[in-house]
């Protein structure tokens, strides 16, 4: 095996997972209903699509949005009393199947979640039923060689959440001086303060 060629095949099917994401109308209904948002934003997600929720809900609260990360088995052992009246909630699942995340939406419209906009992939997935907006992935063939670890699809799911924080971002009018006050550590915090 030439793993020179192994690894630029895997970046070059990464790059071809995020360049052909369907750019829709969804997006900007997303970013709307995320600035508009009356209650918390909240993400959740399970597995590697969890990861992403979380950094989402990061850089969403270093952008000038507060959000919160809700792991869909906690939601089932109390962590769901978070949900509110008016809350927006964003939804991973690549397959959007995950039963989990599916059960955690329908028990959070009964406690009065507002907006559930749902990132995915498959075009026959629940969670686009459950979902007011579907972003979604488009079809994407992962680089593994055995077609089952989500490298392909993570890749273009992190660039989807990244495209809409930091086009909610400038929305909100976001600055360098805002983004120091939220983050005043380290290299970044060093760098949004110019000093």
């Amino acid at each position: 095996m030439d793993f020179k060629e192994r690894i630029q095949h895997i970046l070059n099917a990464e790059a071809d997972a995020i360049r052909n994401i369907p750019v829709t109308d969804a997006f900007e209904r997303a970013v709307n209903a995320l600035r508009e948002s009356g209650g918390k934003v909240l993400t959740t997600g399970i597995g590697k699509a969890g990861h992403i929720a979380r950094k989402f809900a990061a850089t969403l609260c270093s952008t000038g949005t507060p959000a919160v990360y809700v792991h869909p088995a906690e939601a089932a052992h109390g962590d769901l009393g978070l949900v509110g009246h008016n809350d927006c909630i964003v939804a991973l699942s690549t397959s959007g199947k995950t039963r989990e995340v599916l059960e955690m939406i329908h028990l959070g419209r009964s406690l009065g979640l507002k907006t559930v906009i749902g990132i995915t992939s498959h075009p026959d997935s629940e969670l686009r039923d459950l979902s007011d907006i579907v972003v979604d992935m488009g079809v994407i063939k992962e680089a593994c060689p055995i077609d089952l670890t989500p490298s392909s699809s993570i890749a273009a799911m992190l660039a989807v959440t990244d495209a809409i924080a930091l086009t909610l971002m400038e929305a909100r009018g976001f600055t360098a001086e805002d983004f120091g006050a939220r983050h005043h550590g380290g290299y970044l915090g060093h760098k949004a303060r110019g000093s």
